[in-house]
């Protein structure tokens, strides 16, 4: 049975907007940033309820923590061998061994109840996935097969398949991803996996040799991939750009060098990709770059 979103993440996600508008702008979303404090910013329904429910589980573990470190203070203090010098026989107190059974009781349900919510919405999409995408992990890096798109009146687009490559350093001159700060390092890949936005992206993780993990942080995404099984997870990106993830399992020694980049673009953008990555996966993500430059340069004449 599918689940809706809850309140409380759609409160989130609006609350997390603006914390991301007052940021500084040279902050690229989706990035790791210089003294950054907490998680990434929320780029997806879902990692807003993530940050939601990290924020109210701390809500229970900051109290909980001050409260025995100031028990622990008190009798240090209160039960030293020159304050205490014969201590109390007594070995039980009911009414202290009722509250401290209960108290926790009570705060797991507390806990319990938006934690099941939040592990339903991660497995049950909003609405039924509108693109599908296989991420094969290698030692060590990634490929993607797209799930051919079927659409009214035409045949099925060709399928789509290419493997993502972590960029090289002596590969960036005249890659046109010079820039670091918008492709940093060892996070840049030669090949993006490509994607709408405000799509419901149905993802299936396998691995062709260990155990891998697709993890997409600012997206929500983490989902193991491993040999011979296939996982599935969605996710619904809600804002244009590039975004970073890497393998999250300790996969082997180049493990820290198997980056995941994920360009979200719009409908339009996508559908003309799309189109052209079947034949020309070159030529498709130039004119993609192109068509984005464009878009970015009209949108600041704009203003």
């Amino acid at each position: 049975m599918r689940v809706r979103r809850s309140f409380f993440a759609a409160a989130a996600f609006l609350g997390g907007a603006g914390t991301a508008s007052a940021q500084d702008a040279a902050v690229i979303p989706g990035q790791p940033h210089p003294w950054q404090m907490g998680l990434q910013e929320a780029l997806s329904p879902i990692e807003a309820q993530i940050h939601w429910f990290s924020n109210y589980t701390l809500a229970f573990i900051i109290p909980i923590t001050a409260l025995v470190a100031a028990l622990l203070a008190w009798c240090i203090y209160r039960y030293a061998a020159h304050r205490n010098p014969t201590p109390s026989r007594t070995s039980h107190n009911t009414t202290i061994e009722v509250v401290w059974t209960l108290a926790p009781v009570i705060i797991l349900l507390f806990l319990a109840v938006p934690s099941f919510q939040l592990l339903t919405a991660q497995y049950n999409p909003p609405r039924e996935p509108e693109l599908t995408i296989k991420t094969t992990g290698y030692q060590w890096f990634w490929g993607y097969e797209y799930q051919p798109i079927e659409t009214e009146g035409e045949a099925a687009a060709e399928p789509v398949s290419f493997e993502s490559y972590p960029l090289l350093e002596e590969d960036r001159d005249g890659s046109g991803k010079e820039d670091r700060g918008v492709y940093p390092h060892l996070l840049a890949v030669d090949n993006e996996m490509v994607v709408p936005v405000n799509t419901v992206i149905r993802i299936l993780s396998t691995s062709a040799d260990v155990i891998h993990a697709f993890a997409l942080p600012s997206m929500g995404v983490k989902v193991d991939a491993v040999p011979g099984r296939i996982n599935e997870y969605f996710m619904e990106p809600l804002r244009e750009g590039i975004f970073y993830g890497q393998c999250s399992e300790l996969c082997g020694q180049a493990h820290y060098n198997m980056p995941i980049a994920v360009r979200v673009v719009s409908q339009e953008q996508f559908a003309s990709w799309y189109a052209a990555a079947a034949e020309d996966l070159d030529g498709a993500n130039a004119a993609l770059t192109a068509a984005i430059q464009t878009a970015g340069d009209v949108a600041v004449a704009g203003r």
